[in-house]
This record gives C-alpha cells, structure tokens and sequence, in this order.
C-alpha cells in the first residue's frame, strides 16, 4: 500500500488506517472500494479529529493471499480514478 503511495499509521496490527485527511474524499473512497466488491469504512470526525479521516481496514486470518491482493489492486485502482 505503501509503494501504491497510500500514507498508513505504523504498527503491526490487524487495523490498518489508510489516511485521506479529507472527510468527503474518505465517503467517496469508501463507496468506490465497495463498488469494487471491498467492504471498508470511512472514519471521519468525530470518531477521529478533523484532518486525521481515514479508511479502516482490517485484515483477519479468514483472509486469503488472494483477498488482499484484490484489496490491495482495488485501493489502487479507486485511488488513480479519483486522482488522488
């Protein structure tokens, strides 16, 4: 996610925030991602503080390789659409 130049919050855990900073893009991001068949959430304030909007992913042992290689080219693909 990294090399597809998202900005992740650093850790090792099965919550990975994908930041956006922006309320209406991290909606928007988040709609395309499920149109995509990738359910995710868009955490915007009040949940986190303004600026800090995100999408929440979680990834979880029921996951295959191939699960999050489609999400992985899924955030890829909504994110050169919309220019980001």
């Amino acid at each position: 996610m990294e090399k597809l130049g998202f900005d992740l919050l650093p850790g090792e855990h099965p919550i990975v925030p994908v930041m956006l900073y922006d309320p209406k893009i991290a909606h928007k991001f988040a709609r395309r991602m499920l149109d995509k068949g990738v359910y995710v959430v868009a955490f915007c304030y009040p949940v986190v503080p303004k600026g800090k909007d995100r999408i929440r992913t979680q990834i979880s042992a029921g996951h295959t390789k191939e699960d999050i290689d489609l999400a992985v080219r899924a955030f890829g693909e909504v994110k050169r659409e919309m220019g980001l």
